[in-house]
């Protein structure tokens, strides 16, 4: 039975591939030449910018960087707005309102809106779309517009080690603990305890740490198994292959 043949591309097909090609190959170096690090600032010039931490390209907006701190090794995705004071070009004192600790992880699409202190610690996650500010609109005043108002602004703290699901956002005044964790989608003010849960508009504790019982309430799914000492990358990736005796 003769083989099949593959039809050869015709030359406009190829010249659609050369050009995709071209253009993906274009905008890699674009992003590359884009990023900001220590060694490449560009035109920011943040009051620190760590080892090893990188705002990846296209940036969100950024103003006020030199009331910015960012730690060494952090994560800061594309999108991701940066802002120290209500507008550029103010002067805000002699030291830095938003702190980033080292290794914080900033996702997709992410705002960090600091009129007033806005500190978040080491090793902090954050997923996609999540909203940190310091500042919040007020409506006092009913024959005046919500935006012409003068908004509310209170300092905002980030414990160590959390994790920011998808779209959370953390309203001014809040002050999270060590380890807590931010459901997708949660709105949080006021304060979080370490090591809890919270989740919901406005966001509850759903779930907490006891020394002595564990979490409570107990947890539904087993613990991750970690990965064993010495295992090389070759022994990942066969562990992933499908067994050809199972089909």
């Amino acid at each position: 039975m003769p083989k099949s043949r593959v039809p050869f591309p015709s030359p406009s097909a190829w010249r659609r591939r050369l050009v995709t090609r071209a253009v993906r190959g274009g905008w890699r170096w674009i992003q590359e030449a884009g990023a900001v690090s220590a060694e490449r600032p560009g035109r920011l010039r943040f009051a620190r910018i760590g080892t090893g931490t990188r705002l990846a390209f296209p940036q969100g907006t950024v103003f006020g960087e030199p009331w910015i701190e960012l730690g060494d090794h952090c994560v800061i995705g594309e999108h991701v707005t940066l802002t120290a004071g209500m507008m550029p070009g103010l002067d805000l004192g002699p030291e830095p309102i938003l702190r980033l600790g080292d290794g914080v992880v900033l996702g997709r699409g992410s705002h960090v809106v600091a009129d007033t202190a806005v500190t978040i610690g080491s090793d902090t996650y954050c997923g996609p779309y999540v909203y940190i500010t310091s500042t919040n609109h007020s409506y006092d005043d009913p024959t005046v517009p919500v935006g012409r108002q003068w908004p509310r602004i209170e300092p905002v703290t980030v414990g160590p080690g959390c994790w920011l699901g998808t779209g959370a956002v953390i309203l001014p005044g809040a002050r999270l603990g060590r380890n807590a964790v931010v459901a997708a989608g949660a709105v949080v003010r006021g304060e979080v305890p370490d090591h809890a849960v919270v989740a919901g508009a406005p966001a509850r504790v759903v779930r907490s740490w006891d020394p002595e019982h564990g979490w409570q309430p107990p947890l539904r799914t087993p613990p991750p198994v970690p990965i064993p000492e010495g295992i090389t990358p070759e022994q990942l990736l066969a562990l992933a292959e499908p067994d050809p005796d199972t089909g």
